[in-house]
């Protein structure tokens, strides 16, 4: 079932936010303050691409200081807004029952673009 979920998620959208993703991955990434911030989108761009079977959680052992402060500006540089974009659609996926599933893994993808720093990406 999870496969036929991935394969309706890469048909109607996810190829194009996962390239969106990696897109603005390759942009931070020309500067060298941007490269941990790159990598986090990286950490989006998969997770849009097959989030069906996915699951998001905290990293082994104690992320630390440097993952809250990296989060903190995360937050108010994109992640709010990325965050949005994705609650936004859920909520609209979220109208019809068909689109619930979607819908859950649009709110999984808000969480995960809140905070990406501390957070791992574990296949069922």
């Amino acid at each position: 079932m999870k496969l036929l979920g991935n394969i309706i998620w890469l048909l109607f959208g996810g190829i194009f936010i996962a390239t969106e993703y990696v897109v603005s991955s390759l942009a931070l990434m020309v500067t060298i303050v941007g490269i941990p911030f790159a990598l986090q989108t990286l950490k989006l761009a998969v997770l849009a691409l097959w989030p069906f079977g996915s699951i998001v959680r905290p990293s082994a052992g104690n992320p630390g200081c440097l993952s809250t402060i990296m989060n903190v500006i995360w937050f108010f540089i994109g992640g709010i807004w990325i965050a949005l974009t994705h609650f936004a659609f859920g909520i609209l996926f979220a109208i019809t029952i068909i689109g619930l599933p979607f819908a859950m893994q649009h709110f999984k993808l808000a969480g995960l673009a809140l905070t990406p720093f501390g957070r791992e990406i574990i296949s069922k």
